[in-house]
């Protein structure tokens, strides 16, 4: 072969190979782990992620600049869905002898004893993020709902396509046949601040668009699994009302920061705003927007543990001279944490370098990495400081003591005064729905207005540890109390399955 040739040759082949490539990565061959966003966002949407400060000195005649290119991208949600209700009881007046001669077996309607059908209807709001009809909203908005249709301002209907739903974040994302809609640009939920200016809008009560002014009032905001799985809000005193659910929380951009999701009401559920709303931030809901319609549900990652907030008095008693973190209640066996070698009372101070301030942050957090990539921990354990490398893994869908009677108060120290254990038998493990292997003194009885009762501790629950001394049967109980006398105790108790700590305030 002449020397022409091989450089041909050569240069034929190293074509071939770059070729090959970059078809590799077009195909999306390669995902390079830790990152956030799962996969290349499939629906095109108008971010700003560099806004520049606005000035309030320029709304010297109020804020119609900001809100009327908005407007039009807000639009209402009504959907139908289709519930069985059970027949409802019969008065006994129906039953009596005297009313069966005159009206025979013919009952009315409503206490017919078949089950029956009907319509319930719901109103919320929904905001378009894609000119050809991609529309963000809540879960709760369209959750089981047979139809679901979109009304927009301009006075046009369309019977919407329920992209896919995540009640875990109550988010939902719909698709309307049309082109050329209007659309909102997604802003940055990251740089809020407490105090930025933000507008509320949306169709509350039902009644047409309105619009709410407010600013920030906190960001980051848990609360304690009470709305969603993950909760990571933006709260804010802007008017959030019934019927606002999935509609647009802008800034003085008129930039999506937020969808609009729950209010705090002393009225209940048709009670009106006080003044605490919450919003799913952007980011967030275009995270798992993205992840919806490419992979038909949202990927996380998954670490394999229960996590409890560290309080103060938590904090003292693990010997940690502050609260904060995320305390590891318990460890689901062969999970990521287990084979990491993280452990029951570890407390998770910081994640890829970052502090943890909390069980809800740290479940926020580990939920938006890949599985597959790996989690740089730093945890607290027996008073030191350790490294942990875990590699995630993708959330999933879904002793022989004698049997000796209730315990006296005999002895017992000021913290566990009003509290009635027994040995945890094979029987009694049973009814509680625990392994045969669990193992501990059982609460049989709890005085409601003990110390223990007011700290958490319940009928049923099973107490493992005492002062981080495992507790098998009474014997060790008592053993582990020894010396307790008015101070306060943290104990590791199985309540229903799952671990958790509970300090015990002593006297």
């Amino acid at each position: 072969m002449s020397a022409v040739t091989k450089r041909a040759y050569w240069i034929l082949l190293l074509a071939a190979v770059a070729l090959l490539i970059g078809a590799f990565f077009r195909l999306g061959a390669v995902r390079l782990p830790g990152h956030a966003v799962l996969g290349a966002a499939k629906v095109s949407v108008n971010t700003d992620r560099n806004p520049a400060p606005v000035s309030l000195g320029d709304f010297k005649n109020g804020f119609s600049t900001v809100l009327k290119p908005v407007l039009p991208a807000v639009v209402n949600i009504s959907s139908t869905k289709i519930v069985k209700t059970q027949p409802n009881n019969m008065p006994d007046f129906f039953n009596d002898p005297m009313f069966r001669q005159f009206f025979g077996n013919q009952l009315p309607p409503q206490y017919s004893q078949r089950p029956h059908s009907q319509r319930e209807f719901g109103l919320g709001s929904g905001v378009i993020v894609n000119p050809d009809g991609y529309i963000l909203t809540n879960n709760h908005v369209v959750s089981g709902a047979s139809d679901v249709e979109v009304y927009t301002p301009d006075q046009k209907q369309y019977k919407a396509k329920v992209v896919g739903t995540d009640p875990l974040t109550d988010v939902a994302v719909l698709k309307i046949e049309a082109a050329g809609l209007p659309t909102l640009t997604l802003g940055d939920s990251s740089t809020l601040k407490v105090g930025d200016v933000v507008f509320a809008i949306g169709q509350p009560f039902g009644i047409g668009e309105t619009a709410t002014m407010g600013i920030v009032s906190a960001t980051g905001r848990g609360l304690g699994g009470a709305i969603e799985r993950y909760e990571d809000f933006i709260q804010t005193d802007a008017a959030i009302n019934p019927g606002n659910s999935g509609g647009a929380l802008v800034d003085l951009r008129g930039d999506l920061v937020g969808i609009n999701t729950a209010i705090l009401s002393g009225g209940g559920e048709e009670g009106g705003n006080e003044g605490v709303g919450f919003a799913i931030p952007i980011n967030m809901a275009h995270n798992v927007m993205d992840q919806i319609v490419e992979h038909g549900k949202v990927i996380r990652g998954f670490l394999g543990v229960t996590i409890q907030q560290v309080q103060p008095e938590m904090a003292k008693a693990f010997g940690l001279s502050h609260g904060g973190g995320a305390l590891i209640g318990d460890v689901t066996p062969n999970s990521p944490a287990a084979k990491a070698g993280l452990q029951r009372g570890d407390i998770i101070l910081q994640l890829n370098g970052q502090p943890v301030n909390g069980s809800g942050e740290l479940s926020v957090r580990i939920a938006q990495l890949a599985p597959g990539s790996v989690a740089h921990l730093k945890v607290f354990r027996n008073g030191q400081e350790k490294d942990l490398d875990v590699t995630l893994g993708e959330y999933p869908e879904k002793g022989n003591a004698a049997n000796r009677g209730p315990e006296n108060e005999e002895g017992t120290p000021a913290a566990l005064k009003g509290v009635q254990v027994q040995n945890l038998t094979a029987d009694i493990a049973r009814q509680l729905n625990l392994p045969p292997t669990t193992t501990g003194v059982v609460i049989l009885d709890i005085d409601p207005s003990s110390a223990a009762a007011e700290a958490g501790l319940q009928r049923g629950d099973v107490i493992q540890e005492v002062n981080r001394k495992p507790v098998h049967n009474l014997q060790e109980y008592h053993q582990a109390l020894e010396g307790t006398d008015n101070h306060q105790v943290l104990l590791l108790v199985n309540h229903g399955g799952t671990t958790l700590y509970l300090v015990i305030p002593g006297e």
